[in-house]
């Protein structure tokens, strides 16, 4: 119930500010326009595949969308209740680091399954004139899913670390595009090393969801990427907060 009772704060916070709204309707315009300058490129290529194509371009552009909006909501988790000192209030209720933690988190990542979800309405458009095939989608929305749980979690690690939102989202940026372009620079390491560093790209891990396959592997690195830095988050509460106390 503690859990529940934090996240419900949370998202009284989220409902009620202005930079919500205002990052829904940004996120959302450039979804619509990913969407019909995607959609007019199929249309025009005609021959090539509508219901993996389209479907493959828009999730992967949705996952960019979200690499820029997501550290700005969840910079503000733990910097702006150190900054305001109101974290240091909460510790003195009988309430544990681990249920503010998954609090915070669920509010969040609640916040951004609404905003993804709307996007649902692309796929019924196209379903009044063309065969969708659910099951595809139904991969990649869950890749999306698993890749924003991510992001989140990574974003509370670095909003615990820090009083400054500036500070927070600017690491947050950092770390996400780390983990992008891990795998990029191909000419700069030999084909062993870059077989080694695939894993950890949490982009090339979402790209077959993008493709409509859940692989088993993907979904259980997403979901350990996740609990490892929820857990990273907890010892930085955890010492931050004895040191405080000395």
């Amino acid at each position: 119930m503690t859990v529940l009772a934090i996240a419900r704060k949370e998202l009284a916070l989220y409902f009620g500010s202005f930079l919500f709204y205002a990052l829904a309707t940004v996120f959302l315009l450039l979804a619509g326009y990913f969407f019909y300058t995607n959609l007019g490129f199929f249309v025009l290529m005609g021959g090539m595949s509508l219901p993996r194509g389209l479907w493959q371009y828009q999730l992967l552009d949705v996952q960019r969308l979200l690499l820029v909006l997501t550290p700005l909501f969840t910079m503000r988790l733990f910097a702006e209740e150190r900054k305001l000192g109101t974290l240091e209030l909460l510790w003195t209720y009988p309430v544990r680091d681990a249920e503010i933690i998954l609090g915070k988190f669920l509010a969040c990542l609640a916040v951004v399954t609404v905003m993804v979800g709307a996007t649902i309405v692309y796929p019924i458009m196209v379903a009044v004139f063309y065969p969708v095939a659910a099951g595809p989608l139904l991969a990649g929305y869950v890749g999306l899913w698993l890749l924003v749980a991510a992001f989140i979690a990574c974003g509370l690690f670095l909003s615990a670390l820090t009083d400054s939102q500036l500070v927070a989202g600017a690491a947050t940026y950092g770390l996400l595009l780390f983990f992008w372009v891990i795998t990029w620079n191909e000419a700069a390491v030999n084909e062993v090393t870059l077989h080694l560093l695939v894993p950890f790209s949490l982009f090339d891990r979402f790209y077959p969801f993008a493709l409509g396959a859940i692989d088993t592997r993907d979904v259980t690195y997403l979901v350990l990427f996740t609990v490892a830095f929820l857990t990273f988050t907890f010892f930085a509460l955890d010492s931050r907060r004895w040191r405080g106390l000395r």
